[in-house]
């Protein structure tokens, strides 16, 4: 798209995003995701009931009677958007395209953020690497994240959830705040990955999907094409034993996808295309601040 076009849609991306940040999100994202860390802030003399593992033997011989050592909560994050961006994200039969909703939903976690003062970077990927945006604080950097989410063409159209999810793993020393944006259309195995990523961070994946990856409708001969791999076919929608089998396989994958989330840890939200995302953010947020 031309450079008029895009700032016209970064624009309303950002009105949207940021008016939910601000007056629904920032609270509830404060609130779930704390710093996790603890930083040393000073001593005091020892009280009774202190945790005597917190003495400061130096300290205290220095003064000849006890003090401990004083820790408050490391309050800056580093938030990451590991983003999908494969073939199968322009589709959207009955709402937006999912690459649409996914780069709705990435801005309003941006902009909760930047509410909260944290650094914010950004991994594309497909089955490689696409790009990844270093974490940085400041509007000026989430706009320029919302541009590359918008406007970003891939070089692949597959899906390997798993090589992302090694990278961020790999490439990040610190401990960061991790959303996974994927429609989760992956044959790999990223289990293992999943779970490693998720012991160094702390993961929270989001399910966009299209109510047409659920089920078909029954409209007869239909022309289909996989968006990853360009396969075309025919297939009979008016058969019930067809629609049923593709049913069944998008059961068998939500099973698989919830069980691998669960074994891992990581927190799991499903968002339709045509559905507002709202609710399944604050959810996400709500069950995080409980924990």
């Amino acid at each position: 798209m031309d450079a008029k076009e895009l700032l016209k849609k970064v624009r309303k991306i950002e009105i949207k995003t940021r008016g939910l940040s601000q007056n629904i999100f920032a609270g509830e994202y404060h609130s779930a995701f704390k710093g996790r860390g603890v930083i040393f802030s000073e001593v005091r003399e020892y009280q009774p009931g202190d945790d005597v593992r917190d003495i400061d033997w130096n300290v205290t011989a220095r003064h000849n009677k006890p003090y401990v050592k004083v820790y408050e909560e490391e309050r800056e994050l580093t938030l990451m958007l590991l983003i999908d961006v494969s073939g199968s994200g322009d589709f959207g039969a009955r709402g937006v395209e999912k690459k649409e909703m996914m780069a709705e939903i990435a801005a309003t976690l941006a902009f909760s953020s930047l509410q909260n003062n944290d650094k914010v970077g950004v991994i594309f990927f497909s089955d490689r690497i696409e790009k990844f945006i270093p974490p940085k604080k400041g509007k000026k950097h989430i706009l320029l994240i919302i541009r590359e989410i918008i406007d970003f063409e891939p070089q692949s159209r597959g899906t390997d959830i798993g090589v992302a999810l090694e990278f961020m793993t790999n490439a990040l020393k610190k401990r960061v705040t991790a959303f996974l944006l994927s429609d989760f259309i992956d044959h790999h195995d990223y289990s293992h990955t999943m779970t490693m990523a998720n012991k160094k961070h702390e993961l929270a994946a989001i399910q966009v999907y299209d109510e047409r990856d659920s089920k078909l409708p029954d409209v007869g001969l239909m022309h289909v094409a996989d968006l990853e791999t360009g396969a075309v076919r025919w297939i009979d929608t008016s058969s019930k034993k067809v629609r049923k089998i593709y049913e069944r396989a998008w059961y068998d994958r939500q099973q698989q996808l919830t069980s691998v989330a669960a074994r891992s840890g990581v927190e799991l939200a499903h968002v339709r295309t045509d559905e507002d995302y709202v609710k399944a953010l604050l959810a996400v947020f709500r069950r995080k601040a409980t924990r």
